[in-house]
Formats: structure tokens, C-alpha cells, sequence
């Protein structure tokens, strides 16, 4: 299970994430959509 609660990242004062929450539970397959600059790499490279 992945759990994020909160998940906030600033790159000079700029937010690229903010308040970001969401669970993934165990043998779910989840689905990271976005635009470009939504944070979506960020994201997982802070989970990594």
C-alpha cells in the first residue's frame, strides 16, 4: 500500500506540488494523468 497525505514541493518559492493526497492499495494499478508541469514526475520522484 502507498499512502500520501499532504505531499507539497517548492522549487525557488514556486509550488510544483501542493496538498497532493492519494492511496493506492495492494494489487491496485493506478494511473498518474496530467498536463505538462502538473508535478507528475516530481511526484514520483519523491516516492522513488
Amino acid at each position: 500500500m502507498i499512502k500520501v497525505e499532504n505531499l507539497t514541493k517548492r522549487y525557488a518559492g514556486q509550488p510544483a506540488i501542493q496538498n497532493l493526497d492519494f492511496e493506492v492499495g495492494k494489487g491496485e494499478i493506478m494511473g498518474f494523468l496530467g498536463p505538462n508541469g502538473a508535478g507528475k514526475t516530481t511526484t514520483m520522484r519523491i516516492l522513488a
